[in-house]
């Protein structure tokens, strides 16, 4: 492979991606002309169509998809090569991309940041708040952060908090109303806050469990929503049941503004980790943010 052979497929790579001539030709700080011809030489010498082009969009041919999922990340692990360079420098430093959960973020992630950060003003976080299962590779994001039990096979995980627990709760004025539940086939006599999955777009089930039994719920009620904060508000103003993670609560709880229900139900699990391909080599600014996460109980 020569070094122009590079070229031309960084120039196909920016041009698929961007999906336009225009947005690539600026990225690339070249002309539109000059990269349509470097995309027609490419195709040339290939022999095959890499591109299809209209008058709106340019997209990838069924050639153009099979040398991209080889090209992604071929080109990624060039720059994390790249990127580990910078432990030869006096301070790490680097863009790291994390895709996470609200919840993760606000307990977990974010404490750790701000310890970290000031004294390394060379890294640069860029945090993407996403309660969907993100493919980390597809997206280009240096890791991820899940619960323990949603991890990938695949990946390197490494353990940054302490085992969490989702908790059944509902206002004292609800239970004016209503009688306590004492397993979970009483919900069903319930007004459950359900909330809704971004991911697969259904309903969370409860999951409960005792004793190794496991149990998954699917309650109904009034109102459903795709936050979590609205659920625990729904459930303070005393509209049903909520499913929520114990330590958004535990303030009502103490306040007597929420009371907490089957608690022999609701024991703990693992909880958040880092996640990342093994393929990848850490930088020195990846390695650091890794240690400073690392929960250590």
């Amino acid at each position: 492979m020569q070094r122009d052979d590079l070229v031309d497929l960084n120039a196909f790579l920016v041009v698929a991606e961007e999906r336009s001539f225009t947005r690539a030709a600026a990225k690339l700080g070249t002309s539109q002309s000059a990269l349509s011809h470097t995309i027609r030489r490419l195709e040339a010498r290939l022999g095959v169509r890499l591109l299809t082009r209209t008058t709106r969009s340019v997209a990838a041919t069924d050639a153009g998809e099979r040398l991209l999922a080889t090209l992604r990340p071929a080109f990624d692990e060039i720059g994390a090569q790249l990127t580990s360079l910078s432990e030869l420098r006096e301070k790490p430093a680097g863009t790291i991309r994390i895709t996470t959960a609200e919840h993760a973020a606000i307990t977990v992630l974010w404490p750790a940041l701000k310890r970290l950060l000031p004294d390394y003003p060379d890294i640069h976080v860029e945090l993407s708040i996403d309660s969907s299962l993100t493919d980390i590779v597809a997206e280009r994001f240096d890791a991820g952060v899940r619960l323990g039990e949603a991890l990938a096979k695949d990946m390197i995980a490494v353990r940054i908090g302490p085992d969490v627990r989702m908790i059944v709760v509902g206002a004292p004025a609800y239970f004016e109303k209503r009688p306590v539940p004492l397993v979970p086939q009483d919900l069903a006599a319930h007004s459950c806050i359900n909330l809704r999955m971004l991911s697969s777009g259904g309903l969370y089930p409860w999951e409960l469990e005792k004793d190794g039994r496991e149990v998954r719920v699917r309650v109904e009620g009034q109102l459903a929503f795709n936050h979590t904060h609205m659920v625990t508000q729904a459930a303070l103003d005393g509209f049903g049941l909520a499913f929520v993670m114990e330590d958004r609560v535990t303030g009502y709880l103490e306040q007597g503004r929420l009371v907490q229900v089957l608690e022999d139900w609701c024991p703990p699990f693992p909880g958040y980790h880092l996640y990342y391909p093994s393929r990848r080599q850490p930088s020195a600014a990846f390695s650091l943010l890794v240690d400073a996460l690392r929960y250590r109980g």
